[in-house]
């Protein structure tokens, strides 16, 4: 099991310590001083480095604490021990690593100019440090701060590539749940055009047949047509639900192209046929160019007609309606109009929410209008929004 990395810094700088401090004292055997002087000498020692341990909570008060044991060991001890300056000089990387980058070029520069001052003005006649270690010193400090920034950099980076991966992941799982919705409204959106316009035929087929046979009742054979037409528009159903079902399982085909919607212009005849049984009057008009629609723009213009017909049937109240079909320029228009009553002032049912996100899903728009003697609707989709 690897070792954590404060565990093998420490382990590496006691070690570099002792190292240190034992060739120390057995280069230096005879110069030992008296027991005070000593006493106090690792006293200082043991300050400087036990305020190490929190370098990373007050990183610029620790690198003073150290200087100030620096300071007052050497002159205090006979036998120059290095561990002290080592100490400083991990302390004074820790204040640039923590991003106290002007307080350790301060200190450094205070430590060099008080070496200088000491060394050229105090101690003049005894040069305790050359100008080769003061240059040495120098640079020491110098990569020591460098070394310390650029661990900062490095770790600004890996946290910056962090938060960068964060925030994709949570981007994706945004984008994902965004899918997801507009997936099932899309879903939603289709099962009731599918579902809607059939039953609503048959809801109204059965209605008007129950109702003359209880104003004039003939006998069975009277209700045979209605039942007809109500059997024709639950076949259509079904078959319009199996498409649906059988598009959502599978969105592209055996061989990788998507799938070709199952409805269209093309079959307008049949739509407006099962809305003539159900009692309505409908004219229709479609212009050449509008047969070769994009398979999604076709689609779309047949469940707007298929949900406006509907509407029609369920609370216009109406007895004819005009559908029309045309080619304007780039864009196709889709145009429903019926003699009946008109929706109720803001009323606004999912219906037409439906045909207008349609419309908008494919770059186009979709206006409903109360033209105060029927009710009209109009979509312009452009013909390349199916692309």
């Amino acid at each position: 099991m690897a070792l954590p990395q404060r565990t093998v810094t420490f382990a590496v700088g006691a070690g570099v310590a002792l190292v240190t401090v034992v060739g120390t004292l057995v280069r230096d055997r005879d110069a030992y001083e008296s027991p005070g002087r000593l006493l106090l000498g690792w006293a200082l020692i043991a300050v400087g480095c036990s305020a190490l341990v929190w370098r990373r909570r007050w990183p610029v008060p620790v690198a003073v604490v150290t200087l100030l044991c620096c300071a007052a060991y050497f002159p205090v001890s006979t036998v120059d021990l290095p561990v002290l300056l080592l100490a400083y000089a991990y302390a004074l990387y820790t204040v640039a690593a923590q991003g106290h980058l002007a307080s350790a070029i301060t200190l450094a520069v205070v430590t060099m100019l008080s070496t200088v001052y000491v060394e050229q003005v105090v101690t003049s006649g005894e040069r305790h440090v050359d100008d080769a270690a003061i240059f040495l010193m120098a640079g020491w400090f110098v990569g020591v701060i460098a070394i310390g920034q650029a661990h900062r950099t490095h770790q600004a980076y890996l946290r910056e590539v962090e938060q960068r991966v964060r925030a994709a992941e949570r981007e994706k799982d945004v984008r994902a749940r965004q899918s997801a919705t507009e997936e099932r409204l899309r879903i939603a959106r289709e099962l009731h055009d599918v579902l809607g316009h059939n039953i609503s035929l048959i809801n109204v087929q059965a209605g008007a047949a129950l109702h003359r046979h209880s104003k004039r009742p003939r006998g069975p054979e009277e209700l045979v047509p209605a039942l007809e037409a109500i059997r024709d528009s639950s076949k259509d159903a079904l078959r319009e639900l199996r498409a649906t079902l059988g598009v959502l399982r599978q969105v592209d085909g055996e061989d990788g192209a998507p799938v070709t919607p199952t409805a269209g212009i093309e079959r307008l005849d049949e739509l407006t046929a099962r809305a003539r049984a159900a009692g309505l009057d409908i004219r229709t008009t479609v212009e050449g160019a509008a047969q070769e629609l994009p398979p999604q723009v076709s689609l779309a213009a047949y469940r707007i007609v298929q949900e406006s017909l509907t509407n029609v049937a369920r609370h216009a109240q109406a007895r004819t309606a005009v559908v029309t079909v045309r080619c304007d320029g780039d864009n196709v228009v889709v145009r429903i109009e019926d003699d009946g009553r008109g929706s109720a002032p803001g009323a606004e049912g999912s219906g037409i929410n439906g045909m207008a996100e349609r419309a908008r899903a494919l770059g186009g728009e979709l206006t409903a209008v109360d033209t105060g003697s029927g009710f009209r609707v109009e979509a312009r989709i452009p013909v390349g929004g199916g692309a």
